[in-house]
């Protein structure tokens, strides 16, 4: 009969071990989806002329443009939007990257799949020829 107890008692035990671990996967996840739903990326041309600042899902929120844009040609100053809005998703992971393993730990895969999917939707993209 010994032996059953024992038995029972280890399982009781994995399966509260399994409760508690599951507990904390689930606070962890509600604490990173609240972290990352107030992320934003910004950034600032090289000559400060343009600042962009993007929202958790990478949606233009912010597009400043200084006085002296409109020295430039609508070509250019495209360019510039463009090539700042990257630097703003480029932040944006940044971010993501370590809020994600400030939460969730270096090298959690669930942490690397949300951080892999960001950086499919935000990575570089050089866009056409006609916008670099």
């Amino acid at each position: 009969m010994w032996a059953d107890e024992a038995a029972l008692d280890a399982a009781g035990r994995r399966l509260d071990e399994w409760e508690t671990s599951m507990a904390d996967r689930a606070a962890h996840a509600k604490a990173l989806s609240t972290q990352v739903q107030a992320l934003t990326g910004t950034a600032t041309s090289p000559d400060r002329s343009v600042e962009v600042t993007v929202n958790a899902s990478g949606l233009l929120i912010g597009l400043r443009l200084d006085e002296r844009i409109r020295q430039c040609s609508s070509a250019q100053t495209a360019r510039q939007i463009m090539a700042t809005t990257r630097a703003a998703h480029a932040d944006l992971l940044k971010r993501l990257t370590d809020t994600t393993t400030k939460i969730l730990g270096d090298g959690d895969p669930t942490g690397q799949a949300i951080v892999d999917s960001y950086q499919r939707r935000l990575g570089p993209d050089e866009g056409p020829p006609d916008a670099r």
